[in-house]
C-alpha cells in the first residue's frame, strides 16, 4: 500500500500574514490599535487599513512609539479591554519599553506588534536588524516569535488569551498584562491587491470584575480597631467594605474608592495621631502614595490581610508578609465590625483636620498645588488623569470624600512620569468622554511629544492641568530638601534634583496647535476649571516650589493643634 505525505504548507506572502494577524486580533478582542510608521511593519498597516475602513478597528497613529504605547495603554485602561501598539523594526521596539512595565505591574492587557526582519537576514549586519524576541523579559505575559509566512491565527489567539489572564483551558492563572507579538515579514511588503483580510468572529469580551455589598457573615466579630486601606484600583468594593462594618477608609484618589460615610480625606495626616490605636488593617489595591500608610503596613504590632481574589502584577508570590484573603466572608470575619466610637473618632478628626487645612490655604496669598489639587478635583465631572510626583499627592491631602469624578486614573505600576500625557489621550478616546489630566511640568515635558497627533487623528477632549513650579517640586519635601542636606549641597540639589527650566508652555501648546491659558489667581482657576472639556486644551498654573517644604510643615502643625483641640 502506498501513502502520500502530507505536503509542508504554503508559505504565505506577507500580505496574506498580516491580514491574518489582523483577523486574530480582532476576533480576540482588540478595537483600538495604535500604529506607528515604518517600513518592515507596512503590511500590517495596510491590514489594518482596510480592517478600519470594514469598522472592524479603530487606528489611531503616532510618529513616536513610546507615545503610541503609552496612548495604548491608556486606551486600554480607559476602554478596559485590550489594546495593541504596532511598530516596525529596530530602535522603535525599544521605545515600547516604558509601557510595557507599566503595564506588566498594573496587569494592562497591552498587545505589542512588532514588525521583523526574516530569519535569513537576522544576525547578518541588515539595516535595522536586531534581536528583537524576548525583548520585553519578564515583562511580558507572552512572547510570540513567528517566522515569515507562517500562519499567525492560533498563536496570536493564545496570546491574547495570555493578555487578559486566560490560558488556553479557559482558567485564569495570571493576571492580566502585556504580550509581545514579533512577527517577520518578507519582501514584498505592499499587498498586490488581491489580498483581503480574513473574516473575523466578533470580539471576545473581557469578564468586568465583580463588585456589590458584602454580605454579613454568620459569627463576625465586633467591636474592633480596624482600617480599610484603598490604594491603586482597590475599586468602590472598598468604600462598600468599609461602610458596611463602621471602619475608616483611608482611600488613595486612583483607588476609585474615596467616598462614601467611612472616607476620610486628610488620613495621612491623621496616622501620627490616631495610628497607634490601630489592630488591624485591611488592604485592598497596592497603597502607593504615601509613607505613614507604609509604616503603619510595615507595624508588626498591627495585623494585616490583602485582599487578593484574583492573582494580581505588582508583587511576587510569598514576597508579602500579610495575610492573603480571597474571599469576602474569609475577609469580613477578619476585620469585623468597628467598636463604639471608633469611626466617629476618626471622621471628627478628619472633619478638623480637613478645617486646618482649608483655613490655611485661604490665607496662603498665591497659588500652590493644594489649591490647583483642590480644583481639578471637584470641577470634574469625567474622567480624571493624575501624574505621578507631587499632583497625585497633593489630590490625596485635600481631594473631598462627598464628591467623585467618574473614574480616575493614574500610571502607579511604576509610578512614571513618562508618558502621562500620551496615557491620558488614551484614556479620552477610548470611551469619548471628556477627560482632565493634572501633572506637574516636568512630567509635561518628558512626555510632550504626546501633544503631537497628525493631521485627520481623532482629537480627544483633554483639559491639560500643568502646575509649573520650574522644575522637581517633590523632592523639596523628601530628604533632599532637609536643612542638612541643602545646607551642604544646596546648589547641587537644585541642579540635580530641582533641575530648573524656563521653557514657554503658551510657546509650546501654539506649536502643537493647542488652546492655552494661563490661571494667576483662584477665581481665575476655578472659572477654567468651569468651562465645559472640548476638544484640547492647557491651563498652565504657576507656583513657587522654594516655599512648599514649609507650607507642608504648617500644615501639618495646625493639623495637629486641632486634633489635639478635640482630643483633649
Amino acid at each position: 500500500m502506498t501513502t502520500t505525505a502530507t505536503p509542508p504548507p504554503v508559505p504565505l506572502d506577507s500580505a496574506a500574514s498580516a491580514a491574518r494577524a489582523v483577523a486574530a486580533l480582532v476576533a480576540g478582542g482588540i478595537v483600538d490599535v495604535v500604529v506607528a510608521p515604518g517600513s518592515r511593519s507596512a503590511p500590517l498597516a495596510y491590514a489594518l487599513a482596510d480592517a478600519e475602513a470594514a469598522g472592524r478597528v479603530r487606528l489611531h497613529v503616532r510618529i513616536d512609539e513610546r507615545s503610541a504605547a503609552f496612548t495604548a495603554l491608556g486606551l486600554a485602561l480607559g476602554a478596559q479591554r485590550p489594546a495593541a501598539v504596532v511598530t516596525t523594526s529596530g530602535t522603535a521596539v525599544g521605545e515600547l519599553l516604558p509601557a510595557v512595565m507599566e503595564a506588566n505591574h498594573a496587569a494592562v492587557p497591552l498587545v505589542v506588534v512588532s514588525a521583523d526582519r526574516p530569519g535569513e537576514l537576522r544576525g547578518t549586519g541588515a539595516n535595522q536588524t536586531t534581536v528583537q524576541p524576548d525583548l520585553f523579559g519578564v515583562h511580558v505575559r507572552a512572547g510570540l516569535d513567528l517566522g515569515a509566512g507562517e500562519d499567525p491565527t492560533d498563536p496570536i489567539g493564545e496570546a491574547l488569551g495570555a493578555a487578559v489572564g486566560r490560558p488556553a483551558d479557559g482558567v485564569p492563572t495570571q493576571p492580566p498584562g502585556p504580550v509581545h507579538l514579533n512577527l517577520a515579514y518578507r519582501d514584498p511588503l505592499v499587498p498586490s491587491g488581491a489580498t483581503r483580510p480574513a473574516p473575523a468572529t466578533a470580539p471576545a469580551a473581557v469578564p468586568a470584575a465583580a463588585t456589590g455589598a458584602p454580605a454579613p457573615v454568620q459569627g463576625q466579630r465586633n467591636g474592633t480597631r480596624t482600617v480599610v486601606v484603598a490604594g491603586h484600583g482597590a475599586g468602590e468594593l472598598a468604600a462598600v467594605f468599609a461602610a458596611h462594618l463602621d471602619l475608616p477608609l483611608l482611600a488613595e484618589p486612583s483607588s476609585n474608592a474615596r467616598f462614601g460615610t467611612s472616607a476620610i480625606a486628610p488620613y495621612r495626616l491623621l496616622l501620627e495621631h490616631l495610628g497607634p490605636a490601630i489592630t488591624r488593617v485591611v488592604t485592598f489595591g497596592r497603597p502607593t502614595l504615601s509613607r505613614p500608610v507604609t509604616a503603619l503596613l510595615a507595624r508588626a504590632d498591627v495585623e494585616h490581610a490583602l485582599y487578593l481574589p484574583a492573582p494580581v502584577a505588582w508583587f511576587e508570590e510569598g514576597r508579602r508578609t500579610e495575610r492573603i484573603i480571597d474571599t469576602l466572608p474569609d475577609l469580613l470575619e477578619f476585620a469585623g465590625r468597628g467598636e463604639d466610637g471608633w469611626l466617629r473618632s476618626w471622621r471628627e478628626a478628619g472633619a478638623t483636620a480637613d478645617a486646618a487645612v482649608q483655613s490655611l490655604l485661604a490665607d496662603e496669598d498665591r497659588i500652590t498645588g493644594l489649591h490647583v489639587a483642590d480644583a481639578v478635583w471637584e470641577h470634574t465631572d469625567g474622567n480624571l488623569v493624575l501624574g505621578s510626583s507631587n499632583p497625585i499627592r497633593d489630590v490625596d491631602l485635600v481631594a473631598a470624600t462627598d464628591w467623585h469624578p467618574l473614574e480616575v486614573f493614574a500610571n502607579r505600576g511604576l509610578a512614571g512620569i513618562d508618558g502621562t500625557i500620551s496615557t491620558a489621550t488614551g484614556v479620552a478616546l477610548a470611551a469619548g468622554i471628556p477627560t482632565r489630566v493634572l501633572m506637574g511640568d516636568l512630567t509635561f515635558l518628558h512626555d510632550v511629544g504626546g501633544l503631537l497627533l497628525g493631521s485627520g487623528e481623532a482629537q480627544p477632549d483633554l483639559h491639560i492641568v500643568v502646575l509649573n513650579d520650574g522644575g522637581g517640586g517633590i523632592f523639596g519635601l523628601l530628604e533632599h530638601g532637609a536643612e542638612a542636606t541643602t545646607e551642604r549641597y544646596g546648589a547641587a540639589v537644585e541642579r540635580l534634583f530641582g533641575t530648573p527650566h524656563t521653557v514657554d508652555l503658551a510657546a509650546l501648546a501654539a506649536a502643537y496647535g493647542l488652546h492655552y491659558e494661563r490661571a494667576t489667581t483662584l477665581e481665575e482657576l476655578d472659572t477654567a476649571m468651569e468651562r465645559p472639556i472640548r476638544g484640547r486644551s492647557i491651563l498652565e498654573v504657576r507656583a513657587d516650589r522654594s516655599t512648599l517644604r514649609d507650607l507642608h510643615a504648617r500644615i501639618r502643625r495646625a493639623v495637629a493643634d486641632g486634633v489635639r483641640s478635640v482630643a483633649g
